[in-house]
């Protein structure tokens, strides 16, 4: 069988001659096996974008060592750098309302294999979909949430995850807006999945804002959780067609189908570290 085992590297930092030179003639004389790699330079910010895939058997050395020697070439060019490990499975925390769908499709790939992740837990501020959650094996956490509870309840949310040791919160139709300072403790660490495409009908009922207008193709957004509501930088999107004939139960439909693969997509580009978040905009390297 092909070995999986991989190191990725991502890095952004000012844009200039010899970057990937740099970061290439480091890894080979390492002996290093680069099987992917992909850059991007931003005209506009000056910036520069790199993600490289290293094959874990080709270096003398583990992960720890990696990252102390390229620690020099990271200072030299002023890089914002990350190495993961893929041996290192990320461990994704949900959080689910009532509306069953997103959770249905990320635990179905989760146990078929298709996501590459552990899910130590699934929290919720309802308690009508414990017996499915548990019924795969996975800890179910009610945690109500209400006007007079919220701060409480997001103090405790905020400790199971922490508990949980989670690398990554995601809000598979989680009906509530999180605090600003739960949401400033894990910048690009909180997914949602909004049923719009945005920046369009931002908000509550989407589909039926969008009905009311009388669109022709609707959305769903991946994005990172923000202070500000549904403004987080996207990481991904997609569309369908509809028209004059379609109601706006038609349109939720539709939508429900559309929201599960765009957070699947998404959460698949986070957890293979294919994301770099620069001000409000992402670089994805699908």
């Amino acid at each position: 069988m092909p070995d999986s085992h991989r190191y990725t590297l991502t890095l952004s930092c000012p844009d200039r001659v010899g970057i990937v030179a740099a970061v290439s003639t480091f890894v080979a004389s390492n002996q290093g096996w680069i099987v992917e790699a992909n850059h991007h330079a931003d005209q506009e910010l000056k910036r520069f974008f790199m993600r490289q895939e290293i094959l874990a058997s080709s270096l003398p050395f583990g992960i720890a060592e990696l990252r102390k020697r390229f620690a020099t070439i990271a200072a030299e060019f002023a890089m914002d750098w990350h190495i993961s490990d893929s041996a290192v499975r990320k461990r994704v925390v949900l959080l689910v309302s009532k509306q069953e769908h997103c959770l249905y499709d990320l635990l179905a790939r989760w146990k078929a294999k298709e996501l590459d992740i552990d899910i130590p837990c699934v929290i919720s501020n309802h308690d009508t979909l414990r017996g499915f959650v548990e019924w795969h094996g996975i800890p179910f956490h009610h945690i109500a949430v209400t006007p007079d509870t919220k701060a409480a309840a997001y103090a405790q949310l905020r400790q199971c995850f922490e508990d949980a040791r989670g690398d990554v919160m995601v809000l598979a139709r989680y009906m509530q807006i999180l605090s600003p300072d739960l949401c400033a403790a894990y910048p690009s660490r909180i997914i949602n999945i909004h049923h719009s495409f945005l920046p369009s009908f931002v908000g509550a009922r989407p589909y039926h804002q969008a009905y009311e207008r009388g669109v022709k193709l609707i959305g769903a957004t991946c994005h990172y959780v923000t202070e500000e509501l549904d403004q987080g930088p996207i990481i991904e999107q997609d569309v369908i067609r509809v028209d004059h004939t379609d109601s706006p139960d038609d349109l939720v439909r539709y939508g429900k189908d559309i929201e599960k693969a765009v957070l699947a997509r998404g959460l698949r580009y986070h957890i293979e570290d294919r994301l770099l978040v620069q001000g409000k905009k992402t670089v994805v390297f699908r």
